[in-house]
């Protein structure tokens, strides 16, 4: 897994050690931001108030590193009350992606991170997407009541404003949801 936020933390990047600092260049952030006045942790965010993105190998571990890559992104961002419910969409969107979307490269070495995940806060809603090779839709499955799986787009649904997909260039796809801030703002 690799890291990119807006302003870059020095977190070790997932597995592995290169840092995010090393491939991405800008100031860190500090190692405890809750120490720092809040002005000084938000400096160098873009205009929308955030980016990070999170690059994924695509393997079984990926759903358990999005969700701290989550976490840890929401609780920079001072947005703890969107955790359990971005933390859920995301490993949805993850597993959908693992299980269905990563196929065998037609020829050479398969990409470092197939997956991208991405998170964008704008005034009012977080916007999470995850970007991947297949240009296959999602679909929505009927789950019976003793089906253990099926339900994740249902469940995108349930807890999301919105979500949908579009295809990207020059493959694939990406697969969004926005969740609406506390209290709109």
């Amino acid at each position: 897994m690799t890291i990119h936020v807006s302003t870059i933390s020095t977190t070790t990047a997932g597995h592995g050690d290169r840092r995010a600092t090393e491939q991405f260049g800008p100031k860190p952030l500090p190692e405890n931001p809750r120490a720092t006045p809040r002005d000084a942790v938000l400096e160098g965010l873009p205009p929308l108030g955030g980016f990070a993105a999170c690059g994924l190998d695509g393997g079984p571990r990926n759903p358990c590193q999005a969700r701290r890559f989550v976490a840890h992104t929401l609780h920079c961002w001072e947005l703890p009350a969107l955790v359990e419910d971005m933390s859920l969409v995301v490993s949805e969107l993850v597993t959908n992606a693992v299980r269905h979307a990563l196929v065998a490269e037609p020829q050479g070495t398969p990409p470092e991170y197939p997956l991208w995940l991405g998170l964008v806060r704008h005034p009012g809603h977080v916007v999470c997407s995850l970007a991947d090779p297949s240009s296959d839709p999602p679909r929505q499955r009927d789950a019976d009541a003793a089906d253990v799986d099926g339900r994740g787009l249902e469940l995108i649904g349930a807890l999301s404003e919105s979500w949908s997909w579009s295809l990207t260039e020059p493959r694939g796809k990406t697969v969004w949801a926005s969740l609406a801030l506390p209290g709109g703002g």
